[in-house]
């Protein structure tokens, strides 16, 4: 389809995943697949989505309903001996939301409670894969972007450059967007010189034992017509040897059709001034009733009853990529003087838990710990924290620093991957900048852009207006979707240039 051609009518996106919320939710690739599709829907997008329909799935409660039944998927594109048999459903939740397809199979996603873990989940999501592109085939409604996201769809961007000639099928675009570096179920850092995959030959049978030793994600990157990550400082980082996680010199040889876009948080739902789980709605308008909020934390987790303290928060799994380790050698020193309180929520190595436990007992009325899973207590650290510390080792989006200048917490945060993007450091001369950043990751720096935090809040006026900047920041998933337009547009000029025989 010509540029002019997509001018005419509305643009048609499907996105392909192996998680959607509200239908299959884990982490926040299935908030991804369900906020931006909205917002382009909202801008006028014919926009779909398709992801398995896995057993936790509630057909009545979602009102699913049969789209197209017995869709023989091949094993081998083109082979005629060898199928699996899948149906595929649709329902569409309200006006707002795009239409919703699910691949319904009985052995790979209706038996299983879990969208993840299985040691046959390249077989899972080739499934989805190949299962999309036959969908397509009897579809009299045909994308001109497919929008895949992550390992789980590699496959459907090889097939469909490498093993479907239909002619139907050649005028689709395809994007890939990479959330994370996981790359299947095979370690292919450690392949042997036999197990090594170039990324070109054509994909074995999915029952075949070499199937999963074929990198899905390699082949997604190579085939697709344009790649993105979720931060424009990750789409760079991701080029070198510390955070390619062995694909860096690939990146490095597609970097023309490489780019990074930011992803939002919903402004709706994320809303200080409605939302009902904190104890005082605030605006940029009305900033001092924030103060409703930090007391309110306090008394949640016993501490020290001072609004004139600063209170520290932090909100994330307890995993070593979230700098803990920082936070470990950092915060018993701050803690000590006693010029600051830290409240945390969060669940992961029990090493990291036995260190805020231990911590929490050693500062009585400075420490208070929440270590497990909880949806409310977040949004009372945002709303009601001085501080949001995010020394994370790494970061591809850094969805927390919005969510926490969202609610007017200041970051202080490790400026690497999208985090980088997101936290302006803030300069005393001229007042600019949203948070404080530091460059390294080791103690001193991160103890350094702690202190300068801490300095500037006891400046009143100084941090009011830092305060409200941060409030200020639009990170919605509006934003996003304007660029992601952008970056469509240039996509279906990549896949025009190539099929000229210019690419």
């Amino acid at each position: 389809m010509s540029s002019s051609q997509n001018q005419k009518s509305p643009l048609k996106i499907l996105f392909v995943g192996a998680e959607v919320a509200p239908f299959a939710a884990v982490g926040g690739l299935s908030q991804v697949l369900s906020y931006l599709p909205k917002a382009l829907l909202a801008k006028g997008l014919d926009v779909r989505v398709i992801l398995p329909k896995y057993g936790l799935i509630d057909e009545k409660k979602y009102k699913i309903q049969m789209a197209l039944s017995g869709l023989k998927v091949p094993t081998i594109p083109g082979d005629n001996g060898r199928f699996l048999i899948c149906n595929m459903k649709t329902t569409q939740l309200r006006k707002t939301d795009p239409i919703t397809y699910f691949v319904e199979n009985m052995e790979y996603y209706e038996k299983r409670s879990n969208v993840y873990g299985y040691d046959d989940d390249h077989i899972r999501f080739a499934l989805l894969s190949r299962a999309t592109i036959e969908f397509l085939r009897k579809s009299s409604w045909v994308p001109n972007i497919i929008h895949a996201n992550d390992w789980h769809t590699g496959y459907l961007i090889n097939d469909l450059h490498a093993a479907y000639g239909d002619e139907k099928l050649k005028s689709i675009a395809t994007l890939l967007t990479v959330h994370n570096l996981y790359q299947g179920r095979f370690d292919f850092r450690q392949a042997s010189v036999i197990d090594f995959d170039d990324g070109k030959g054509p994909l074995p049978d999915f029952f075949d034992a070499n199937f999963q030793k074929k990198n899905p994600l390699k082949r997604g990157v190579i085939y697709a017509d344009a790649v993105n990550t979720v931060s424009e400082n990750h789409a760079a980082e991701i080029t070198t040897e510390l955070f390619g996680e062995g694909l860096h010199n690939l990146f490095r040889e597609i970097r023309v059709k490489l780019f990074g876009i930011l992803n939002g948080i919903d402004h709706t739902s994320w809303n200080p001034e409605t939302d009902t789980l904190i104890a005082a709605n605030f605006s940029a308008r009305t900033p001092g009733k924030r103060a409703e909020n930090k007391t309110d934390l306090q008394k949640i987790f016993h501490l020290d009853q001072n609004l004139t303290i600063p209170l520290l928060g932090f909100v994330g799994r307890l995993h070593t990529q979230k700098g803990i380790e920082l936070l470990r050698t950092v915060l018993p020193r701050v803690l000590a003087e006693g010029h600051a309180q830290f409240v945390m929520v969060g669940t992961g190595d029990r090493g990291y838990r036995e260190f805020f436990e231990k911590l929490e007992s050693q500062f009585p009325g400075q420490v208070g710990t929440h270590l497990m899973v909880n949806f409310t207590i977040p949004r009372k650290i945002y709303a009601g924290a001085d501080m949001m510390l995010i020394p994370s080792k790494w970061e591809p989006g850094g969805i927390v620093a919005m969510e926490a200048m969202r609610y007017g917490s200041v970051p202080v945060a490790h400026a690497t991957g999208g985090l980088a993007d997101i936290v302006n450091d803030y300069n005393p001369v001229d007042r600019s900048g949203t948070g404080f950043t530091f460059s390294h990751f080791d103690e001193t720096s991160f103890l350094l852009a702690l202190t300068r935090a801490m300095e500037t809040y006891r400046r009143p006026d100084e941090w009011k207006d830092l305060l409200i900047r941060c409030l200020r920041q639009d990170y919605s998933w509006n934003h996003a979707a304007e660029e992601y337009l952008k970056l469509y547009r240039h996509t279906l000029a990549l896949h025009e240039n190539a099929a000229d025989g210019n690419g």
